[in-house]
Order: structure tokens, then C-alpha cells, then sequence
């Protein structure tokens, strides 16, 4: 499943911005909303947009966008737990 008008994302380019991107696109979020989301933002539990459901969508478009691969080893409760988190794991799995 991929959200419309969504291109991989250049390696180079920033994770935090990309991130806001999928969120925006995958939750139907606002760009306001997206771009006042520091790294201590609450996101699962928090955003009602964000549901078990969701997150499958999530992960499914991280994949396509960053270009990677996403084990379910990988994630754990604390991956989706805030902004910040999420974030770091992009950038983790970027290498």
C-alpha cells in the first residue's frame, strides 16, 4: 500500500522531514499539525488517527519510502511511542 503522489526518499535527504511527510500522507494529518511535533510528541495511544491498523500502513510506506527493510524483530512498543523515537528508528535502519 503506498499513499499517493509518495516517491522513495533520497538517503541524504532529512529523516525528521520525511517522517512528517508519512505521517501527514499515511494519517491524514495536517501539515500544522505534523509540523509541531517535536521529539517528545506522544504518537501511539496519543493520535487517534494512530491505531494498530495504522501502524501496519506505516511501516508498509517507511519501507517504500526510505528504501529498507523492517523485520518484525525490529519493532517493539517504544518505536511508535513518540516523534522522536520513530524518527531514530528511521535513521537507524538507514544506517
Amino acid at each position: 500500500m503506498r499513499a499517493q503522489n509518495s516517491q522513495p526518499v533520497d538517503r541524504t535527504i532529512d529523516v525528521e522531514s520525511q517522517m512528517r511527510a508519512l505521517l501527514r500522507d499515511v494519517l491524514g494529518l495536517s501539515q500544522d499539525r505534523v509540523d509541531a511535533f517535536d521529539a517528545d510528541t506522544l504518537l501511539f495511544g496519543a493520535l487517534p488517527e494512530l491505531d494498530s491498523m495504522a501502524v501496519a500502513g506505516l511501516l508498509t510506506e517507511i519501507e517504500d519510502r526510505f528504501d529498507i527493510l523492517i523485520e518484525d524483530d525490529d519493532i517493539d512498543g517504544d518505536t511508535f511511542e513518540t516523534f522522536g523515537s520513530l524518527v531514530a528508528f528511521a535513521r537507524g535502519k538507514i544506517g
